[in-house]
């Protein structure tokens, strides 16, 4: 049974062509894939199932839902009785999903009881986070960036909907509940779901989709092979962890952590969603201040954030998984990119620009695409002018936090290469176990808040890091 019509669906801004004229149906118990580079327009054609659209972008086509017309050339007003209702979306980044001030508990609680959907216990459970009492109190920014993904999953399946919507529904998942991940949305299918898969996970596509849809030029639709490394030979130590335990009221993140990042290394940190590698990020970086232990640059003791000076600042860049909340809404993303430069290391506006435009489209986000505001630009895209915004600091030590999750393989490949150039230390946060052993000449593995073992790729042979490799394969 056809839930959902296509037909012709294209979305402009100006003179730029946002989405390519498209056509496709969406059928009850059935999972069709939306596939295509950062910027094809994946997110646009699945917003225009809800009726919904960014300012400035036009949109051509009709969408129909469940008999409903909700974009004839344009949103109409009925696209409003769908939402939830008949569709409902989970989008890329789950933090503009979440609401930070409210308990995760009670918004599960008001969804199901506004669409008649499923208890907060059995939509967690159906998004493969199971909860107690207690967890449900908790708000979003006591979860991991994987946990936050599964609850944002929970929110939309609490409104019962008849279309699924996932958008990148795997970034920022370890193997292990990527595999549990594919599972339940087979099963959501068999249960009569219609569901739209975005994504850049070559592996999930594969192993879910009975319908590939390709915007834009893809390519062969095929992974990287990461050939281009950033391996680079260990030299005297930049950074330093010395017995680093944080908390929360109540719980325990890190425990008693120790290791060491050589100026020009790259260290990689792997572990299951919750494991604490974000966490640790965070220490380092001085934005988490319940912590207990020593951070290190140069063998000088590294202060919380809001405590270090300007060079301290520079020296150490943290690009974190959900970037959207790091760009102000007003302001060409350019802009924001090239303030780092003025800010922490003194350049003119003029040259700082001309840095920042000559980054991005090395990271293939041409000039016209970083002049819009962030909305203007897809989650790929601003995950790479992130990445910019941090290199344009000149940093020493650079952390990159799942920072590939979001990107189409070419973009993966155009950002190793610039990756590649750089001096400064990587620590690389990363649930891609294969992809970190590429990159880093040492991995950390970290297992509920300690490090179990760090290694060079070749002799890791540790239980949690043959776990994660041993859930690659998504089609059991």
């Amino acid at each position: 049974m056809v839930i959902a019509r296509v037909t012709g669906l294209t979305a402009r801004a100006g003179d730029d062509e946002l989405l390519a004229p498209v056509s496709f149906d969406l059928v009850a118990g059935k999972i069709t894939a939306l596939v295509g580079p950062s910027g094809s327009g994946k997110t646009t054609a699945a917003l225009a199932l809800l009726g919904e659209v960014a300012p400035g972008v036009r949109l051509g086509g009709r969408v129909e839902i469940d008999g409903t017309l909700v974009v004839d050339d344009a949103p109409l007003p009925a696209a409003a009785s769908v939402r939830g209702r008949v569709v409902a979306y989970l989008p890329q980044d789950p933090g503009g999903a979440l609401n930070p001030a409210r308990r995760i508990g009670s918004v599960l609680k008001e969804l199901s009881t506004v669409h008649n959907g499923p208890s907060p216990v059995d939509a967690l459970a159906a998004a493969q986070l199971p909860l107690d009492a207690s967890g449900l109190r908790r708000f979003p920014h006591q979860f991991s960036g994987g946990q936050r993904q599964r609850i944002a999953l929970a929110q939309a399946l609490a409104c019962g909907p008849r279309i699924l919507v996932l958008d990148e529904p795997s970034t920022g998942l370890d193997t292990i509940t990527r595999r549990a991940l594919a599972q339940q949305i087979r099963s959501l299918a068999a249960q009569g779901l219609a569901i739209l898969l975005l994504s850049h996970d070559h592996a999930l596509v594969t192993a879910l989709a009975s319908d590939t849809v390709t915007l834009g030029d893809f390519g062969a639709w095929a992974p990287s092979s990461h050939q281009t490394g950033v391996k680079r030979p260990c030299e005297q130590s930049t950074l330093e962890v010395t017995a680093l335990s944080a908390h929360v009221p109540g719980r325990v993140l890190l425990d008693g952590v120790n290791l060491d990042l050589a100026a020009g290394g790259v260290l990689g940190i792997v572990g299951a969603s919750g494991s604490g590698k974000t966490t640790l990020a965070r220490c380092i970086a001085g934005l988490h201040e319940r912590y207990r232990g020593d951070v290190l640059l140069d063998g000088a003791r590294l202060p919380v954030l809001r405590k270090r000076n300007t060079e301290q600042r520079r020296r150490v860049q943290y690009v974190w998984q959900e970037v959207r909340s790091s760009f102000v809404d007003w302001t060409p993303v350019v802009d924001q990119v090239a303030r780092t430069a003025v800010l922490l290391r003194g350049l003119s506006t003029v040259e700082a620009t001309a840095e920042a435009v000559d980054l991005l489209v090395r990271l293939g986000v041409d000039k016209a695409t970083a002049a819009r505001t962030p909305a203007g630009l897809s989650g790929g895209q601003l995950q790479r002018a992130a990445v910019a915004r941090a290199l344009l600091a000149a940093p020493d030590v650079l952390i990159c936090d799942e920072i590939t999750s979001g990107l189409d393989p070419r973009a993966t490949t155009a950002l190793l290469e610039v990756l590649s150039g750089l001096d400064c230390a990587l620590l690389w946060i990363s649930h891609d176990l294969e992809l970190v052993s590429t990159l880093a000449d040492r991995v950390a593995v970290l297992d509920h808040g300690r490090i179990v073992e760090i290694a060079t790729p070749e002799r890791l042979n540790s239980a949690a890091a043959t776990e994660l490799l041993a859930a690659r394969d998504l089609t059991t």
